[in-house]
C-alpha cells in the first residue's frame, strides 16, 4: 500500500529542496525543485506561488531565468517543521 503525502510534507519537500539544492544567492530553478521534490510542472508552480506570496521563498531574476531562495522566514519554517516531525516520531507518529 502506497503512502501518499500531505500537503504539509509537500510543501516542506519543495522548502528543503530548495535549501539543498541552491548555493547562496543563485538559488534553484524550477526544473530542480520538480525533480527534487517530485512534483508535476502544474502542481509545483501552484504552491511555489503560494510559498512566494506568503514570504516563505523569494523569487530572484538571473540572466533572465526565474530562480528561488529561502527567505529567512522559511528557514524558519522548515526548522520548526523538522524539529517538530522528529519530536512525533519520538511519540511513534509520522507526519
Amino acid at each position: 500500500m502506497s503512502v501518499y503525502r500531505t500537503q504539509v510534507k509537500i510543501v516542506a519537500d519543495v522548502l528543503s529542496s530548495i535549501n539543498d539544492g541552491s548555493d547562496g544567492e543563485s538559488g534553484l530553478g524550477i526544473t530542480r525543485i520538480i525533480q527534487k521534490a517530485n512534483l508535476s510542472y502544474g502542481r509545483a508552480t501552484k504552491i511555489i506561488t503560494r510559498l512566494v506570496d506568503s514570504g516563505l521563498v523569494e523569487q530572484v531574476t538571473i540572466d533572465n531565468n526565474q530562480r528561488y531562495v529561502l527567505s529567512h522566514k522559511g528557514i524558519e519554517y522548515l526548522r520548526s517543521h523538522s524539529d517538530f516531525a522528529d519530536f512525533a516520531e519520538s511519540f511513534g507518529m509520522k507526519l
